[in-house]
């Protein structure tokens, strides 16, 4: 692997979310409330604006996009015409929605936070993941998760596995016939250092996991080993394994800071940097 990231695309606020997608890499400017796709070479174009803060993304079977629209709790969905409502999840989130993973049919799983305002120090609030049928239906199929972010599906499409941020750790649930799920289990161990924050999954069934507590991206094995490790100047939030053969690592990087701090800064930037073993699974 070449040791360097090389930066296509700068002045963003808190990009976050990728996802490789008909040939371009889309993700969220969160604080700049917009979703924006750029191409190899860093021609950037504004996809939608996201009043609520665009978080997760994902696509229908029909190619429509759907984005979680964070601090009003809905699932948006892009049709010609603009922006829809897919589905209202105020009844049911607590605190911000988050993070999302859509499988091949269209069911979306959407994190929220577990709590209103600033986590409380010391504790950590069970979250929700949240599935959304392709249709709009909406139901809590698991509970117990510690602020749920990245989340990918095995190419199987028997596994979701999710960053718990606030424990440390990867979970892996085993997805039954109907999109519930079931069997939580840790997936990884990472330590007190590391805070995952978005993930994606290789060919060798190893995670991508950006350290959103320091400065670093890690390729974890199940169990914890880590097999690789990329020192970024600022601080990573996100990845995805794109391009052709999905063996471009992009990453989503910021200085850290409060976001009021970032929103001035304008410090972010989508970073890219090969890597040898090609993306798999969903996203």
């Amino acid at each position: 692997m070449v040791s360097e990231t090389k930066a296509i695309l700068g002045g963003l606020i808190f990009p976050e979310c990728p996802r490789w997608h008909d040939g371009r890499l889309w993700f969220s400017d969160m604080l700049d409330r917009k979703v924006v796709a750029v191409d190899p070479d860093g021609n950037a174009e504004t996809m939608a604006q996201v009043p609520g803060q665009p978080g997760g993304l994902g696509w229908l079977p029909d190619g429509r996009l759907l984005v979680v629209s964070m601090t009003d709790q809905r699932l948006l969905r892009l049709d010609a015409d603009g922006l829809k409502e897919a589905a209202d999840l105020s009844k049911m989130a607590i605190g911000n929605c988050n993070d999302m993973v859509v499988d091949r049919q269209g069911t979306a799983y959407v994190g929220d936070w577990g709590f209103v305002g600033s986590l409380p120090r010391g504790q950590m609030p069970n979250a929700h993941l949240i599935m959304v049928m392709p249709g709009g239906r909406a139901r809590i199929v698991a509970n117990n998760v510690l602020f749920p972010n990245g989340a990918v599906i095995t190419p199987d499409d028997k596994t979701l596995i999710v960053a718990e941020s606030s424990a440390h750790r990867l979970a892996a649930f085993d997805i039954k016939s109907d999109g519930s799920l079931t069997n939580y289990s840790i997936w990884a161990n990472l330590g007190k250092g590391v805070i995952p924050d978005g993930i994606c999954l290789d060919a060798e069934g190893a995670i991508w996991v950006t350290n959103s507590g320091g400065n670093d991206v890690i390729r974890v094995r199940r169990g914890g080993e880590v097999a690789e490790r990329i020192t970024v100047s600022s601080r990573a939030y996100a990845c995805i394994l794109g391009g052709p053969e999905r063996k471009s690592l992009y990453l989503t990087t910021a200085a850290p800071g409060m976001f009021a701090d970032l929103k001035d800064k304008r410090s972010g930037r989508i970073e890219v940097i090969q890597a040898d073993v090609p993306g798999d699974g969903l996203p």
